[in-house]
């Protein structure tokens, strides 16, 4: 297990390495504009000199993999926050993205189980199949159209939520007061149809497979009811495959949704992105790539990890 995890790490390194290089290569090619404002661009253009931005790509990523390593600088935004450190930029950003994703997860995973445990003990049964076809469409439905269909219920028809998240200034000043919660609902519902319906389907397979097991006909056959083998036995076995899927998601909400961000204004990660795209700004680019690349990996590595310690039978990267 040791040999694996140092291993899984290793190569995340790597992948992380050649992303990075990727996305400092390729925005690096963007043509740069400056502003019009003649002090404006002497003082970036000066910036940009003193990083090296006028010599060849690989002299600018060698200045700029040591700043990151020796100084803790990521760079600085001259368009989207002007001359403001690039990581503070995206740190500034990550409590909308972390409070809307948490609030889609906590929603989202009691529920995918549930539906999933019930269609499982319902199977081939008119509820199973109810749920089923509900999944399917669902899951093949992207989220951001689960966004217009919101908005367009709850704000233009019945004219119940806000048609997106409010400014701090609008609720109050913080993103902890109700009025801030109400306006996040519907960003919140766009991103749990999908979750809760993939949570859904994988729950129902694996918890179809473990109850027509061997095993489940030896513990009903010892005296055990129908709900009692399932919630001792079968359940516990199913979760062996549904608890990574699930720290997975879990990790993934710090990187959040571009498109549903942008839909409704919320002030994340996903729409610093998109803005750091469009306005050329090459630091905050790189650091919310960054962010996102190792957001990824991090999620990866510690599914595959978490099965070896949820269940000690598996053993990873042993050699048979």
């Amino acid at each position: 297990m040791t040999k694996y995890i140092i291993k899984r790490l290793l190569l995340m390194i790597f992948t992380f390495f050649v992303i990075m290089t990727m996305c400092f290569l390729l925005i690096r090619l963007l043509p740069r504009e400056l502003p019009q404002d003649k002090n404006l661009q002497a003082v970036i253009t000066a910036r940009f000199e003193a990083l090296g931005y006028n010599k060849p790509l690989l002299v600018q990523y060698w200045i700029y993999l040591k700043n990151i390593f020796t100084k803790g600088d990521f760079g600085t935004s001259w368009y989207i926050q002007f001359r403001a450190p690039a990581f503070e930029v995206l740190t500034s950003r990550l409590l909308p993205t972390v409070l809307v994703n948490l609030y889609s997860f906590i929603l989202s995973v009691p529920l995918g189980i549930l539906f999933g445990i019930y269609a499982a003990i319902k199977k081939n049964k008119w509820q199973d199949q109810v749920i089923s076809t509900s999944v399917m469409v669902f899951v093949s439905v992207p989220s951001y159209v689960y966004a217009f269909l919101v908005q367009y219920i709850f704000y233009f028809k019945l004219n119940w939520l806000p048609l997106t998240v409010y400014s701090l200034a609008d609720a109050g000043g913080s993103w902890w007061t109700k009025k801030m919660f109400i306006s996040m609902i519907l960003p919140i519902l766009a991103l749990s149809f999908s979750q809760i319906a993939g949570l859904t389907r994988f729950t129902r397979a694996e918890l179809t497979e473990t109850l027509t097991s061997d095993y489940m006909l030896l513990a009903r056959t010892k005296g055990l009811t129908r709900a009692q083998a399932t919630s001792r036995h079968a359940l516990k076995n199913a979760m062996v495959p549904i608890l990574p899927m699930i720290i997975g998601t879990f990790i993934g909400i710090l990187g959040g949704s571009m498109i549903i961000e942008q839909i409704f204004a919320i002030p994340g990660v996903g729409q610093l992105y998109i803005k750091s795209i469009n306005l050329f700004d090459y630091d905050v680019f790189m650091v919310d790539s960054i962010f996102y690349t190792f957001i990824g990996l991090l999620a990866g590595i510690l599914v595959d990890i978490s099965y070896g310690f949820i269940d000690p039978r598996i053993r990873m990267g042993s050699k048979k």
